[in-house]
């Protein structure tokens, strides 16, 4: 769990991609639970820190359990996150999902260079660390 010792290091991240299944509601309310976890251990001065939420899957829109619209009211409106669907098994909308991670984040000194080649760079060793 997030609240264990063991997780330290992921509150000092830049940023946060959380992903859901669109078809499992459960994962979606697994994801609620660590947005809260997130805001609630936020060291003091980090409040910037950009949460994205990512509903995958979206080739599988017919079993899909919240309309599409409630979740985005939700995420946008009332949490203050960035929202996107994507679908990683047609690699739908997922350069624009890291390319939106990247303006997010976005190097202050790097903002005059076009995001494409932003995004090569970040792409290279020792650069950028998914998890």
């Amino acid at each position: 769990e997030w609240a264990d010792t063991c997780c330290r290091g992921l509150r000092s991240a830049h940023a946060y991609v959380l992903v859901y299944d669109i078809c499992c509601f459960d994962s979606f309310e697994y994801i609620k639970t660590i947005r809260q976890q997130i805001l609630d251990t936020r060291m003091i001065g980090t409040n910037e820190i950009p949460i994205i939420i990512v509903g995958n899957k979206r080739d599988l829109q017919r079993g899909r359990v919240i309309p599409r619209r409630n979740v985005s009211n939700l995420v946008k409106k009332t949490w203050k996150c960035g929202y996107i669907e994507c679908s990683a098994k047609y690699n739908w909308h997922i350069l624009m999902l890291f390319n939106e991670l990247l303006k997010t984040v976005g190097c202050v000194r790097c903002r005059h260079v076009h995001a494409a080649i932003r995004f090569q760079g970040a792409l290279r060793r020792n650069r950028c660390t998914v998890m």
